[in-house]
């Protein structure tokens, strides 16, 4: 009987939002108008950075990519939750269910990774300025990227398999605006105590590891910055990892407080509100932050307009 029940699941209910009935027209233009900023902010940003010689540099290389990665990021998500919220049926087949799991675990890995690479960028920068170009080569950055994309696909594989191997012969409804992790595995009709064990191993991996080692890298840039000897000096030295430490702050926070714990903790209203911060929030913050506290951004935008606007009175 469970394998026949299994067997007639082949699309999901997603009821996110569908409990604030006339709610959902105003957060459609609200998540509308945050999609579409965070789809221009991010294409300015690589625009700007593909543009403009002075920021071909490792540390804007690394940007160039986690915006990109962040576009598809938002690409997964974003699109199916709008149609939804005009939909009188939100519903997700079971194959657009597991390539939205895929692609959004992937892509989320693949960021968290990033942002540790770009860590690891400013330590060399500050910590060992005369070899950074040697040490941070192109090759270098090519092979850091590649290597956080095939470890954050890889886990997310393996993920995909723990969660949909589960027999789903109870309900179809997801308690969740998308296909996340926890709302989709507490569907299962079996024992899923030993899959989520392994999955909140590989969030631990995914996420305190590469924060321990942004720490460290942090605690000998702080240790260099200190022996700056003037506090001009030293500003402008942390100042190039503000922007850097904002968004790991954010990014790993709420990460966090979503998969570094037991399913069984897992609060739907809570748990929403915070997934709408992570996945339309924070990809606007990451082009903003690095736009607004970035000097050297913001002169090769103003470059950037002012060519284009030279261009067009020609």
């Amino acid at each position: 009987m469970k394998r026949q029940n299994q067997s007639m699941i082949t699309e999901f209910i997603l009821i996110g939002f569908s409990n604030l009935g006339d709610l959902q027209i105003l957060l459609f233009f609200i998540f509308l108008l945050v999609y579409l900023t965070t789809l221009t902010a991010n294409a300015t940003i690589m625009t700007v950075i593909h543009l403009d010689r002075a920021l071909h540099t490792p540390m804007y290389f690394f940007l160039f990519v986690l915006s990109c990665s962040e576009t598809c990021y938002t690409l997964v998500i974003v699109p199916k939750m709008l149609t939804n919220l005009l939909s009188t049926a939100p519903t997700i087949s079971l194959s657009g269910c597991v390539a939205q799991l895929y692609f959004f675990v992937g892509l989320a890995c693949t960021n968290c990774f990033l942002i540790a690479v770009m860590g690891y960028d400013r330590y060399v920068a500050i910590c060992n300025p005369l070899n950074y170009t040697l040490i941070v080569s192109r090759a270098t950055c090519t092979q850091l990227v590649l290597a956080s994309s095939f470890c954050g696909f890889l886990i997310s594989a393996v993920v995909n398999v723990l969660v949909f191997s589960v027999p789903f012969c109870s309900s179809n409804q997801i308690n969740h605006f998308f296909c996340d992790i926890s709302p989709v595995i507490k569907l299962g009709c079996t024992d899923t105590n030993l899959k989520e064990m392994v999955i909140f191993f590989l969030s631990i991996l995914v996420l305190l590891v590469p924060l321990v080692l942004i720490f460290i890298s942090y605690v000998f840039i702080v240790s260099t910055i200190l022996k700056i000897s003037s506090v001009e000096g030293q500003r402008k030295t942390f100042a190039t990892c503000a922007s850097h430490l904002t968004v790991v702050i954010v990014h790993y926070g709420c990460a966090s407080f979503i998969y570094l714990r037991p399913t069984s903790l897992y609060s739907s209203d809570k748990d929403r509100l915070v997934a709408v911060t992570y996945t339309v929030i924070t990809p606007l913050l990451n082009p903003l932050v690095y736009t607004l506290r970035n000097k050297e951004v913001k002169t090769a935008l103003k470059k950037v307009l002012s060519r284009y606007l030279l261009s067009k009175t020609v």
